[in-house]
């Protein structure tokens, strides 16, 4: 392919190659084969491993949460008709011939255990210098691929560059977590200098372009990072040095936990429901951590390194290392993982197992990171002996004894500023709501308009009429629109402006929105956030709407019913179940109720909510005084009014027009 197009006649002759995931894997593997038209590339999330840092084994165990989705849904992409078009009159034999050879890949990497031919066929890693032509790195610190890049950047011999942002396995212009940038611009100069010849000054420039992240509390659905933008000359930095961090003296004993590591999720997010991990404190609970308190600011970046003595009580058995940021009110972020099949201890093509009760010294490499932590935060590292369900947990009972004598915790810390003054990168562009990005300045939840330091427009160009907010409930932030829906999801779908916002216009929403963000929702809402919404498009048509229209004071909106613009639920905690039946809650705590999902169905009664978050709403019934100002726990008994659990145990969509089965049951007609 690439010798056609060098030869047609529109060509110059000289190809480039670029890709994200999959096809930046293919990248890499065409350039190491050196076709001569191949004068650059650029690999977006792609890895030098197939077998260390893939989605299929990781230290030397079986990944869990990556097999799940990717290689299923590989299967039915596999056994796509060809396109008749270009197949001709016999794509439906050569259709039946792909079906019946299809064989799931899911089945040869669970026969492929351990490292060999087959894994290095398909990676680049050791053999960096069969890549000769100009190569580009985009990788993200929260994607799954960010180990590959400081290798490859070491091993080329050929000019490069390398843009390490805040990303997940998302598009750098619509990523969650931002800051956002595009990408595009970027490229380009790489082409206008590899391909046409043009001295645009991109081979002066640093070689590495990183986003120094800054201690930011976890979120599963983290808008943006603290941190700024920083050039690097050189790779690694001559400010580069090492802090080394012994863990004491003694030893320590851990019956292993199997579901240890849900706070961390998965090791590879990208949209949601795969999130950004959570507070570690519920992992930290059942693992052996080591804190150390900082007086001085601590600038990380690059691979930590731990190295410690372990044995089990068992022939095979998981060690987990995370380094996490501990703030002063004891939320734990993380930071940094690692994790090691202790029988792959010495080598991943040849496991021994594990003589049990005899000490074992180890080296395990943290995945790279970048994070500054501040003055009065503490450094904690937890070891466990599971990273579920990101990994498969170990295969027996166990349990891990830790010889703190010897063993050390490396970090790869930068000492003083950077030489080079702060780049400029082009911000997201076309439909993206995400705004400008500030250069070189440190962003934070003290900066006006959120961690970004700069304020959020609406999709539709139009100021917001009040700020964002926290939510009740929710780790993420309120919406400032209704009509602009999630701003990431928004940008994520900047290419396709048309038909979202003609829906936005119909219906108050963009109605194309993926299904799954509404799971708990019928708001327009993400899991885990708590925020009004426009929800006039989900009441029935006809009688039935007649019948369910509120009157009186307590309506929203006005006596007419029309509805107020969504407003930022202050943050507060939810009543209690007690001070609900005390009847006690005040108008407040009613309004909060009612923008989780409960809603007011006719004079004096609050239905069952569709948020999760209260099941107390849900389940006792409960009363609205007329204007709204106290609920009592008295179950309504009127003939025809019942709870259906079947109905509001999990909220479901229903169309414009069609009666919704959450709401309240309507009386019977006499």
């Amino acid at each position: 392919m690439i010798e056609w197009l060098a030869a047609q006649p529109w060509s110059t002759g000289a190809v480039g190659m670029y890709g994200t995931s999959y096809s930046g894997f293919n990248s890499l593997q065409v350039a190491a084969e050196r076709p001569p038209a191949l004068k650059a590339i650029v690999a977006i999330y792609a890895t030098d491993d197939r077998y260390t840092d893939d989605v299929h084994y990781v230290g030397g165990a079986l990944r869990l949460l990556d097999l799940v989705d990717y290689p299923l849904y590989m299967v039915a992409l596999n056994a796509l008709p060809p396109v008749p078009a270009l197949a001709g009159p016999g794509w439906r034999e050569r259709w039946r011939e792909r079906v019946e050879g299809l064989e799931p890949w899911l089945l040869r990497w669970l026969q492929e255990q351990v490292d060999g031919p087959y894994w290095r066929h398909g990676s680049l890693r050791p053999a960096y210098e069969r890549i000769v032509c100009p190569t580009m790195i985009v990788a993200g610190w929260a994607d799954g691929y960010r180990n590959a890049t400081f290798r490859v950047l070491e091993g080329l011999r050929a000019p490069s560059r390398l843009l390490l942002g805040p990303w997940s396995h998302m598009a750098t212009d619509s990523s969650v977590p931002g800051p956002r940038v595009d990408l595009v611009p970027e490229m380009v100069r790489w082409w206008d200098r590899w391909l046409r010849g043009r001295r645009n000054g991109v081979d002066g420039q640093a070689p590495v372009t990183v986003f120094v992240r800054h201690a930011t509390r976890p979120a599963p659905d983290l808008a943006e990072v603290a941190g700024v933008w920083r050039d690097e000359p050189a790779w690694p930095p001559e400010r580069a040095a090492e802090l080394a961090l012994p863990l004491g003296t003694g030893r320590d004993h851990l019956d292993v936990r199997p579901d240890v590591g849900a706070a961390a999720w998965i090791d590879c997010a990208g949209h949601l429901p795969f999130g950004q991990p959570d507070d570690q404190r519920a992992d930290d609970a059942w693992s052996l951590t080591f804190d150390w308190p900082l007086d001085r600011e601590v600038e990380v970046l690059g691979h930590p390194r731990l190295q410690v003595g372990v044995a089990a009580s068992a022939p095979v058995a998981f060690l987990s290392a995370k380094l996490c940021d501990v703030f002063p009110d004891g939320t734990s972020a993380l930071v940094a993982r690692g994790f090691l099949n202790l029988t792959h201890r010495r080598s991943h093509a040849e496991p021994e197992p594990l003589e049990p009760g005899e000490t074992e010294r180890v080296e395990l490499e943290l995945h790279a990171t970048s994070w500054v932590f501040p003055t009065g935060h503490r450094l904690r590292l937890s070891l466990a002996g599971a990273d579920w369900p990101n990994a498969v947990p170990p295969p027996a009972p166990v349990v891990l004894t830790v010889e703190r004598d010897g063993s050390v915790l490396t970090l790869p810390v930068l000492r003083g500023p950077s030489p080079s003054p702060p780049p400029t990168l082009p911000p997201p562009t076309g439909g993206s709501s995400l705004g400008s990005i500030h250069r070189g300045t440190p962003s934070g939840p003290d900066r006006p308009g959120g961690p970004a330091g700069v304020p959020r427009p609406d999709p539709s160009g139009r100021t917001p009429a009040h700020p964002p907010g926290r939510v009740a409930g929710g780790a993420g932030r309120a919406r400032p629109d209704h009509r602009g829906g999630d701003p990431a999801w928004r940008a994520d779908r900047a290419g396709r402006r048309h038909g979202g916002d003609r829906a936005v216009r119909r219906h108050g929403r963009d109605r194309s929105r993926p299904a799954r963000a509404h799971l708990g929702d019928r708001c327009g809402r993400l899991p885990g956030r708590v925020a009004g919404g426009d929800r006039r498009h989900h009441r029935p048509a006809g009688p039935a709407r007649r019948r369910r229209r509120l009157r009186g004071p307590g309506r929203p909106g006005g006596p007419r019913g029309r509805r107020a613009p969504l407003e930022p639920v202050v943050a507060a905690p939810h009543p209690s179940p007690a001070r609900l039946n005390s009847g006690l809650t005040d108008r407040s705590t009613l309004r909060m109720i009612g923008q989780c999902g409960a809603v007011p169905s006719r004079p004096g009664r609050v239905s069952g909510s569709a948020c999760r978050a209260e099941p107390y709403v849900q389940r006792c019934g409960l009363r609205a005084a007329p204007g709204g100002h106290a609920v009592t726990s008295k179950p309504d008994t009127r003939p025809g009014l019942r709870w259906r659990p079947w109905q509001r145990c999990w909220p479901r969509r229903s169309p414009p027009g069609r009666w919704d089965p959450r709401s309240p049951p309507r009386r019977p007609r006499s």
